[in-house]
């Protein structure tokens, strides 16, 4: 208790340095305004940046983060997917603490098509722990593009919620006439509350036809704390009785990664040739919504493409293969040791290979035409060991032994796409877009078998019995105008039919055995899942809007986006497996298979920014601000949908003098009431928190500093899920039900950046 008090003492101290800090750089920006500007116009000068990014058709919907808005996010995250949390529409799924899942209008996951540098990534694990954003370190981000709402089919496929486009740093070459360019950065960090710290460095050399850049990162954090107790204080589990957890500290959260990789580019006239090549180590992360951990988790990934761009457009051509390897087990704060089983190894090994073939064509200056082909070949093995690896002698059975257990046996997911998509002004003020997708999913899986036949056979039994091969026909369909009747305003309106074929995991999963089924999760509810071999694919169609009125020199804005979702073949869930006690159970954790429902989502997002002051001598002040709001309904059982965010928003007003800037932001969350009654989802209080947050830049250093949570404020996740962290989390109901995630205390973020 003492030591706690201590503690928040150091914070209460640290947070009025940091307010001095604050004044004190402010103070002396103004000193070297001047400088400043000419010395970040003079790095413009010397490089050349080519990316894709801007030949696809953006609607209105769609948020863009470039370099700048990811230099200020930076330094509070090592989870890419967290610099997602300023744009309209968008939320964020708990999990490790580089493994959040983005949400777009209430939908995730694989509802969401997300693509790093052209690639499909997939997540090789039955609690979709590595998702695609998690490949990648914050400070290789160079362009993040999200479509919230309407999505072109250009950039569609696959998925029902919107898509996610992440571009790496682009290549830079040396101006033409300039010497070999050798350019990169150091930087370093630390954040107080879980003692994250780390690095990240990068280094370029380029002429004016070729680049070369080498990027890494590492960093390790600790499990981090919440701005209050939230359970008892004592042991993380009856077999590690030396490993004390605090009242306040949240188990399962510590992590620790590093990333590689090496990109390399020939520019020869119009065309450029690029080579990717990347590697992640993860070598523990925990999850404090599963009941597993990440205890080794190894990534490949090979990407090359080719842009060139002619007199009629554009053509790009793409191919990249990816191989994981992960490995899950018990972590620190869980029960490792049930009876004679020493822990329960989870592994899976994947191979993902892709391509595509792209063409924008200018018809003429009012009418351009995407044509594309894409494909993707998944191949997934996910097995658990026995254990014991050998049973005693004269035990014929127990444990979790004697054979491995086949979760997803060489199971294949293959896509063949096609698209279409036509772009045209027929006037000044009037913009359409009409485009046509057509994939073919082809999905099978091999027979299986348990750790024996006495508890695993008849589930195995009747899995193997089934055709196992499935073929879905899916089309996607865009329709979208934009009305500009003033340089101050812009009007935009369309409807989009969306389908996805089920993951692996959703239609190959078999087992009912309550053990097995709490391990197959990627919901982080604490709950037990089974796939269903009759799984639909999911259809939705969705109506949205704009409303974009702005300054004509966009100084100030304010957009609205309204929007409504049905989807036919919901892949929602019912209890199984567990009889009238499953059935009927209302505090505990339940048993539940995938089923095809109906479903309807609707809401609006809203956005504003505006300058406030301008004042020689003292800078710029501008207000931003952003509210969502999402309703999810199940149609067919009247039930919420589950991990809906309530109404939330933020405020920030911002500073600007030279080199210094500053924000003070206010984050807000109503309570999330509207839950998912067949889950037993955990509903979760409203809250305010304060952020501060200051940066600085020189000539070729950037300083960084933040406090988050400033007034260390206790809340809950209202998407982070139910708290497996610590305990017996084999059993489905051997850890307390009903403690939601909480979110991080007070936290001071500090990051330093030199540049060469």
């Amino acid at each position: 208790m003492k030591q706690r008090e201590r503690q928040r003492t150091c914070r209460r101290t640290a947070a009025l340095v940091g307010v001095a800090t604050l004044l004190t750089w402010g103070a002396v920006a103004h000193a070297e305004e001047e400088k400043t500007t000419d010395e970040v116009t003079t790095l413009k000068e010397v490089v050349v940046r080519s990316t894709t990014i801007n030949d696809v058709f953006v609607p209105l919907n769609a948020s863009v983060i470039d370099a700048p808005k990811l230099q200020v996010l930076a330094p509070a995250t090592s989870d890419t997917a967290s610099l997602l949390r300023d744009i309209p529409g968008v939320s964020l799924y708990g999990g490790g603490g580089i493994s959040s899942l983005p949400v777009i209008h209430g939908m995730a996951d694989d509802r969401l098509r997300i693509k790093v540098d052209g690639m499909d990534l997939m997540s090789a694990c039955p609690n979709h722990m590595t998702p695609p954003l998690s490949y990648i370190d914050p400070s290789n981000v160079g362009t993040l593009m999200a479509f919230a709402g309407i999505t072109p089919v250009s950039v569609g496929g696959d998925s029902i919620g919107g898509t996610i486009l992440l571009e790496s740093s682009a290549p830079v070459f040396a101006a033409p006439g300039q010497a070999p360019l050798l350019t990169g950065h150091l930087s370093s960090f630390y954040r107080s509350n879980n003692k994250a710290r780390g690095g990240d460095y990068s280094a370029t050399f380029a002429t004016d036809i070729f680049s070369a850049t080498y990027n890494g990162s590492v960093v390790h954090a600790d499990n981090y704390t919440a701005g209050g107790n939230f359970k008892p204080a004592g042991p993380a589990a009856v077999d590690k009785p030396g490993n004390i957890l605090d009242g306040d500290e949240v188990g399962s959260s510590s992590y620790k990664a590093e990333n590689h990789n090496l990109a390399f580019a020939l520019k020869q006239g119009n065309h450029l040739f690029e080579g990717k090549f990347g590697y992640q180590y993860i070598p523990e992360q925990g999850f404090p919504n599963q009941r597993m951990d990440i205890i080794s988790n190894t990534e490949w990934r090979q990407n090359l493409r080719y842009l060139g761009q002619f007199g009629w457009g554009s053509l790009e051509a793409r191919a990249y293969h990816e191989t994981v390897r992960h490995d899950m087990d018990f972590g620190d704060d869980k029960q490792f040791q049930y009876g004679i089983a020493p822990g329960m190894p989870m592994n899976s090994d994947s191979r993902n290979l892709g391509g595509v073939l792209k063409a924008n064509i200018d018809v003429t200056t009012d009418h351009t035409v995407r044509l594309g082909g894409e494909y993707q070949y998944y191949r997934l093995h996910d097995w658990w060991p026995s254990s014991p690896r050998t049973l005693p002698p004269g035990v014929m059975m127990g444990g979790m032994a004697p054979n491995t257990f086949q979760n997803i046996d060489d199971g294949t997911r293959e896509r063949k796409a096609v698209f279409a998509e036509w772009e045209t002004r027929l006037h000044p003020q009037w913009l359409t877009l009409l485009g046509a997708r057509y994939e073919r999913v082809e999905m099978d899986a091999d027979d299986v078998h348990g750790y024996n036949d006495t508890m695993y056979g008849f589930a195995a039994d009747v899995f193997n019995a089934r055709n196992h091969d499935r073929n879905d026909n899916n089309w996607d369909l865009t329709a979208l105008a934009r009305f500009t009747p003033t340089a101050m305003l812009s009007l935009e309106f369309g409807y989009a039919h969306k389908m996805r074929s089920p993951n692996l995991y959703e239609r190959y999963t078999w087992s009912t055995n309550g053990m097995a089924m709490v391990m197959n999760n990627f919901k982080g509810d604490g709950n037990g899942y089974v796939g269903n071999l009759d799984l639909d694919p999911e259809k939705a169609h969705t109506l949205s809007g704009t409303v974009d009125w702005h300054a004509a020199d966009r100084t100030w804005g304010f957009k609205v986006t309204p929007y409504y979702t049905h989807v036919t073949d919901y892949i929602d869930a019912k209890r199984c497996c567990g009889g009238q006690a499953n059935e009927t159970a209302v505090n505990k954790f339940v048993l539940l298979q995938y089923v095809n429902q109906t479903a309807r989502l609707w809401g609006v997002d809203v956005s504003t920014h505006m300058p406030l002051a301008k004042l020689n001598g003292v800078g710029e002040f501008n207000l931003t601000g952003l509210f969502n709001y999402t309703n999810g309904k199940n149609r067919t059982t009247g039930d919420d949908l589950y991990n809906i965010m309530p109404l939330n928003g933020k405020l920030a007003l911002t500073h600007k003098l030279g080199g210094f800037d500053s924000a003070v932001e206010m984050v807000m969350a109503k309570g999330k009431n509207n839950i998912s009654d067949v889950r037993n989802e955990i509903k979760t209080s409203g809250y305010i928190l304060a952020n501060l947050r200051a940066g600085y830049n020189w000539k070729s250093m950037r300083l960084d500093f933040g406090i988050d949570n400033l007034l260390d404020k206790y809340y809950s996740l209202p998407l982070g899920g139910a708290y497996t962290g610590q305990g017996m989390t084999m059993g489905l109901n051997s850890i307390p039900w009903g403690t939601a995630v909480p979110g991080m205390g007070r936290s001071y973020n500090t990051r330093l950046t030199y540049r060469f």
